[in-house]
């Protein structure tokens, strides 16, 4: 572990040289980094201070951003951490921690069920704040509102430009339950310069009601030609936030028009599920998306571990050529829940449909995902959705399978990825998000107490509302969530995460 002195050279050199894998920017304050030094040279001191509303005592803390790997305790007032010592604090509550993971609370940057249920199965697995950032709400401010005060762990979204789209080319507004809009001529015929910019105008008030950037699902507005995608793109970059991106469907193609619309905008590039959006040429993929940020691009990526893919069988994505585009057919469409295979016929009829049929896609393979996810420049992201096991399981899934049974990832590395990357990535879109992610003093109590033994997904295909199993505590802004494996009831301390251009 090396001095007092030593952890905090290297605390402050990754502020200042930057990270190896994410862009940097400062987070804490100095008064903050201080009261590290103190704690570490003088552990006694802030004992003084105590008691505090909770201790987490003699746990493993990992913390990604200084790599701290080392027991201690953890005192936390309001909803801060304000000490972490070598040496017992007083609590009003004390945790005993010992031989239990405390890391900070993992961030789902890619999550489309904000539903009460959809939320607890989230906590269960260790996320701290779920973002609606792949396609983004119909509506930013309705979103918020209705999550204000009533939300288990933290939310947010951004703006919509597959539904901006399908508002100015006069599809109106979205079906209940739908994610992305229904193919149609909003989705699949191009846009005039005028509906162009009357896009741009609806993205730019979403923004300003507090969107943490621009969501592009390419691949669900197949009209869109690559001067529209640009056009989004710069209002992004207007604002300096992230356009959150899943690509058109023809893999590095695809990869390559969203890289180019970063380029000549500037806009940073969040790509979403490479695991999926690429399939077999993902491991290209991630060569490309790592040659273009060696170039300077702020280009970043994530994945979830799991073969098959969800999403809605009346969109875009299954227009003509979908099988070619995806390498499946009929028979790799499953329904979740019934896991009934489809035909041609049923095929035709859902697709036909009003009503937003979620349905799974088997159309990837174990190898590849391992591969992905064990790549460092690869955070982790859900794409959760009622019906997939990914929307229960997936943090759970990563740690058990890729730390405890592959080991082709470290446990830090793992918590790197599902919490201090996505941090990172958010920098660019709220100021929230320097105190997400890290288990520092003046950080957010979003702590995530585990079992590195049975923390593990427990939802399958045929049961994907199963709960993982090995959180033994989860607090979100200071508050008990999950306590002793079993959720709290009655609390609601989730909060938005506001975009920094919110007006």
């Amino acid at each position: 572990m090396g001095t007092p002195l030593d952890r905090l050279s290297v605390f402050l050199s990754t502020r200042n040289s930057g990270d190896a894998d994410m862009p940097r920017t400062p987070v804490l304050t100095i008064a903050a980094m201080t009261v590290v030094l103190v704690s570490s040279l003088f552990p006694g001191r802030l004992s003084a201070q105590g008691p505090y509303d909770l201790v987490i005592h003699a746990g493993r803390v990992l913390d990604p951003e200084t790599s701290l790997d080392g027991v201690r305790d953890i005192g936390i007032r309001g909803q801060q951490i304000v000490a972490i010592s070598e040496t017992p604090l007083a609590g009003t509550r004390v945790i005993d921690a010992s031989r239990l993971i405390v890391a900070p609370g993992f961030i789902d940057l890619h999550q489309h069920d904000h539903t009460p249920q959809g939320y607890r199965l989230k906590a269960m697995d260790g996320v701290t704040t779920a973002l609606e950032l792949e396609i983004g709400a119909p509506d930013v401010r309705k979103f918020l509102d209705q999550r204000n005060g009533t939300a288990l762990i933290n939310y947010g979204t951004s703006a919509s430009h597959p539904w901006a789209r399908a508002q100015v080319l006069g599809q109106g507004t979205a079906p209940d339950a739908a994610i992305v809009p229904p193919t149609g001529s909003a989705t699949n015929n191009p846009a005039t310069p005028e509906q162009i910019q009357r896009m741009q105008q609806r993205l730019r008030e979403e923004l300003q009601a507090g969107a943490l950037g621009v969501g592009m699902g390419i691949q669900y507005t197949p009209g869109a030609t690559l001067e529209e995608i640009i056009q989004m793109f710069r209002v992004a970059a207007e604002r300096g936030v992230p356009v959150f991106v899943h690509a058109r469907g023809d893999r590095v193609p695809s990869l390559g028009e969203a890289i180019a619309a970063s380029a000549v905008t500037g806009a940073p590039l969040h790509v979403v599920h490479v695991n999926s959006s690429c399939l077999r040429d993902a491991p290209e993929c991630l060569r490309m998306i790592a040659g273009a940020r060696a170039r300077g691009l702020d280009i970043t990526t994530e994945a979830y571990p799991y073969i098959a893919g969800m999403t809605q069988i009346n969109s875009a994505l299954f227009n003509p050529g979908w099988k070619e585009k995806l390498g499946v057919s009929y028979s790799d469409l499953m329904i979740p829940d019934t896991g009934e295979r489809l035909t041609k016929d049923r095929f035709d009829e859902l697709h036909a449909s009003p009503q937003p049929q979620p349905i799974i896609i088997f159309n990837n393979s174990e190898a590849v995902v391992d591969q992905v996810i064990a790549d460092p420049l690869v955070m982790i992201a859900s794409d959760g959705l009622a019906g997939h096991p990914r929307d229960a399981g997936t943090f759970g899934r990563v740690f058990s399978r890729y730390v405890r049974e592959r080991r082709t990832l470290s446990m830090m590395e793992a918590v790197r990825k599902m919490s201090y990357m996505p941090a990172l990535r958010l920098e660019r879109s709220t100021p929230q998000a320097g105190k997400k992610g890290r288990l520092q003093v003046a950080a957010d109590a979003d702590i995530v107490i585990l079992d590195p033994e049975t923390f593990r997904d427990q939802s399958t295909f045929e049961k994907p509302a199963t709960p993982s199993t090995g959180v033994r505590y989860l607090l979100v802004n200071g508050t008990m969530v999950v306590d002793r494996g079993a959720l709290v009831a009655g609390v609601s301390p989730g909060r938005a995460l506001i975009g920094s251009t919110a007006q």
